[in-house]
């Protein structure tokens, strides 16, 4: 199956330019003064662990290209590591994602400069922030300049939440883990850039846990009844920045992409 085009305007340039290297503080060194990775997990003054850093999953290609370019796993494909009897689609979304397939995907949202929403911009090989404070974790990621807000304060996911594009998120700890449930996601983004669709209905979990210092896994859940016969999970993980910060990313400066895209 052929990924479109406009996928390749997401991530083009990935990782070509960030701030001038300034070492992040408190990050252990090895003896050969290069950052200890697998130091213990960082802890908050109440003796949580602590999450904060800037984060980045690594560019994994599928070994296939598109346009001469490879096009990193979970971006191209959110279940890239499961079968498709396991992300069963009801009638409706198997069509809808037949036909993006045939139409090269032309009409992905990012490719406009749209927000990609949830979980695709945790997927992209962009760089994203996690500020961590008691009662809110905020997430900020570099592509399309997106923010998110997760409430620690006990708040709980609302079944009515206003369809927004990238949802509302409440979180809790469970024994080390951080486990994110959102909802009030519009109908309007992709899961990934082949295509899989979802309805307003969606409901994703998020289960976040830090091995080490320098590791993130991140295994997101997703349940939409609407659109999938069962929930399926996809599992991804992401390393720690030392050198660097997110930048402003702003999609609609000098685009001249979109008009080129191909499809039916």
């Amino acid at each position: 199956m052929k990924t479109a085009a406009s996928i390749l305007v997401l991530i083009s340039g990935i990782a070509t330019a960030q701030w001038s290297s300034y070492p992040v503080k408190n990050i252990p060194l090895r003896a050969d003064g290069k950052p200890d990775l697998s130091a213990p997990v960082p802890r908050t003054k109440d003796g949580g662990l602590d999450f904060s850093g800037v984060w980045q999953v690594p560019y994994q290609p599928t070994g296939g290209t598109d346009e001469a370019r490879p096009v990193p796993k979970f971006v191209r494909n959110l279940a890239a590591d499961l079968s498709p009897e396991e992300v069963g689609m009801q009638p409706w979304a198997a069509d809808l994602y037949q036909q993006r397939s045939a139409t090269f995907g032309k009409d992905f949202p990012g490719a406009r400069c749209l927000p990609i929403g949830i979980p695709l911009s945790i997927a992209t090989p962009y760089p994203f922030k996690i500020v961590q404070t008691p009662d809110l974790i905020v997430i900020l990621y570099e592509t399309g300049n997106l923010f998110r807000q997760i409430y620690l304060d006990g708040r709980k996911p609302l079944p009515d939440a206003e369809p927004t594009w990238m949802g509302y998120s409440a979180g809790h700890w469970e024994d080390g883990t951080l486990v994110v449930e959102s909802s009030g996601f519009n109908d309007k983004t992709w899961l990934d850039a082949r295509g899989h669709p979802h309805s307003e209905s969606l409901r994703l979990t998020e289960a976040y846990s830090r091995p080490d210092i320098g590791h993130l896994n991140i295994r997101m859940t997703v349940d939409d009844p609407k659109a999938y016969k069962k929930s399926w999970t996809a599992s991804i993980g992401a390393r720690l920045l030392t050198d660097t910060d997110v930048m402003e990313s702003i999609c609609d400066e000098n685009e001249k992409d979109s008009q080129h895209l191909v499809g039916k």
